[in-house]
C-alpha cells in the first residue's frame, strides 16, 4: 500500500497493491459513515452493440455472488439500519452504503463481493432485463427526455455519449449473461476502482476494511471486451443541425439548443463555461431568465446547463414557451450569446454569479454522502484534486477570458438545437 501525496487537505489517497485507489477523509463530528465505489466502467466503455450493458449490469449486481443469495444485502444493509444505492453513467457507475460507523464491518464485506464477484445468473438476467425494459418504456412517456436524448445523438453522432445509458429495446434484448459477465470482468477490477471512505471512521480502521475486502482473490478466465477510441475531430459541430419532434401530449413547446465543449483534461475552459451558464440562466436577475422571462414574458421557464464530462461536455439551453414564440426566442438566444462576445460582462454581474457558484459549491459539500461522491467523481473522471480546486479556479476569472471561452465554444451559427411541439 502507498499513500499518495494528497491534494485534499482534509482526506488522505493510497494505492494498495492491488492498484485499487482509497480515498479516506475523517469526520469527528458524525457517527455516519458512507462507503462510495466509482468505477471507470460507465456507457462509454460499451461496444456498440452491447449499448446500456454498463446499466442494465448496475441491476445485476445485486443479484448476488456464489456467497450472497438475491436480495440478502438489501436485508443485510436494512438490518443493520443503513442504506444503499447505485447509479450509472456514461462516464461512470458507482455504488455506495450509508451506515452507522459501528456497522461498517457488517456491511462493507457484501458491497465487495457483490462487486468483484457479481455471478450473474441466468434466471435472474431474464428477470431483470424486463424491469430495465419497464424502465426504458417509462422514458418514452417524458417528453424532456425524448427530447434530451434527441439532442444527445444529434450532437454526439459517432460516439457513445449520444447513446442513452439505458440502451434501446432491440439491444437489450440482444445482451446475454455471458456477454455481461465479460464486461463485468473487464471493468470491475480494484484498478479500475476508487473506494472513498467519508465519515466516523479511523483512517487506520477504514484501510483495514478496505484492503481486506477489495483484494480480489481470483481473476475468471473470461475473454474482455474493449470499445474502440472515437477522437473528438469525428463529432465536431459545424453549421446548425436542427430536427422536429412532434408529441401528442405535449401541452408546450421545447426549445433545446446544445454546444460541445471541452473534456476534463481542459478543466479550466469546463468551469469558465459553467460559470457562462450561470450568467445566462444562474437566476432571476440572470441574463436569459431576466429578459426572456421576466422582461417579455416569451417562455415559461429557460435553464442553462453545463455538464462535465470526461471526453467531451454539453453545454445546454432549454426553454418551454409556446410554439409560435420558438423562432423569436431563438433568435433573442444567438443575441444574447453575441453579446457575450462582443461586450465584456460587468465586474458587478460577474462578481455576483460567482457569489452563487460558490455557494453552491459549499452547499454541495455538506453532507459525508456529498463528500464522498466529489472525492469520488473527480477521481473517476480526471483526478482528485479538482474536487477542491473549484472555487479558486471559479474565482480566478476575468471577464477577458470569458469572452474568449465564448468565442470558442459558444458560437451563435453552430450548435445543435432540438424543438417539441404539440401535434
Amino acid at each position: 500500500m502507498q499513500l499518495l501525496t494528497s491534494p485534499l487537505p482534509t482526506a488522505n489517497i493510497f494505492k494498495l497493491d492491488s492498484g485499487l485507489t482509497v480515498i479516506h477523509q475523517y469526520l469527528s463530528t458524525t457517527s455516519v459513515v458512507v462507503a462510495d465505489v466509482w468505477i471507470n466502467a460507465g456507457a462509454v466503455r460499451e461496444p456498440e452493440n452491447w449499448s446500456g450493458m454498463a446499466h442494465f449490469l448496475e441491476h445485476m449486481i445485486f443479484k448476488g455472488t456464489s456467497a450472497i443469495s438475491p436480495g440478502e444485502f438489501d436485508r443485510v444493509i436494512e438490518n443493520n439500519g443503513g442504506m444503499t444505492n447505485a447509479a450509472t453513467s456514461h462516464d461512470y457507475a458507482h455504488y455506495f452504503l450509508t451506515t452507522a460507523t459501528a456497522y461498517l464491518a457488517n456491511t462493507l464485506p457484501y458491497l465487495a463481493d457483490l462487486l468483484l464477484n457479481a455471478a450473474i445468473p441466468e434466471d435472474e438476467f431474464d428477470k431483470e432485463r424486463d424491469v430495465v425494459l419497464e424502465e426504458i418504456y417509462s422514458c418514452y412517456d417524458d417528453p424532456d427526455w425524448i427530447g434530451f436524448q434527441a439532442l444527445s445523438e444529434s450532437v454526439y453522432q459517432l460516439h457513445p455519449y449520444g447513446r442513452s445509458v439505458l440502451g434501446t429495446k432491440d439491444s437489450l434484448l440482444q445482451h446475454s449473461a455471458a456477454a455481461m459477465r465479460s464486461f463485468h470482468h473487464t471493468y470491475y477490477q480494484p484498478e479500475n476502482m476508487t473506494v472513498v471512505v467519508v465519515g466516523g471512521v479511523e483512517e487506520n480502521r477504514a484501510l483495514e476494511l478496505v484492503s481486506s475486502n477489495f483484494e480480489r482473490k481470483h481473476k475468471l478466465a473470461i475473454e474482455k471486451c474493449d470499445r474502440p477510441e472515437i477522437k473528438l475531430g469525428e463529432y465536431l459541430l459545424a453549421g446548425v443541425r436542427r430536427q422536429e419532434i412532434k408529441l401528442p401530449s405535449l401541452e408546450q413547446a421545447r426549445l433545446m439548443m446544445a454546444w460541445i465543449g471541452p473534456g476534463v483534461d481542459q478543466f479550466r475552459h469546463a468551469y469558465g463555461l459553467d460559470l457562462l451558464s450561470v450568467v445566462l440562466a444562474g437566476g432571476r436577475s440572470c441574463r436569459l431568465v431576466k429578459e426572456l422571462r421576466e422582461e417579455r414574458q416569451l417562455v415559461q421557464t429557460i435553464n442553462c446547463d453545463f455538464s462535465l464530462q470526461k471526453e467531451s461536455s454539453l453545454f445546454t439551453i432549454t426553454a418551454w414557451l409556446d410554439a409560435d414564440r420558438l423562432e423569436q426566442v431563438e433568435f433573442l438566444i444567438r443575441v444574447c450569446l453575441e453579446e457575450l462576445q462582443t461586450t465584456l460582462i460587468y465586474p458587478s454581474e460577474l462578481d455576483r454569479c460567482k457569489r452563487l457558484m460558490c455557494n453552491d459549491y459549499t452547499f454541495y459539500t455538506e453532507t459525508p454522502s456529498q463528500i464522498a461522491g466529489l472525492y469520488g467523481y473527480y477521481s473517476t473522471i480526471a483526478t482528485p484534486e479538482l474536487a477542491l480546486c473549484y472555487p479558486q479556479e471559479v474565482q480566478a476569472f476575468q471577464s477577458e477570458e470569458l469572452q474568449l471561452l465564448a468565442r470558442q465554444y459558444l458560437s451563435p451559427s453552430q450548435y445543435a438545437v432540438t424543438i417539441l411541439k404539440p401535434c
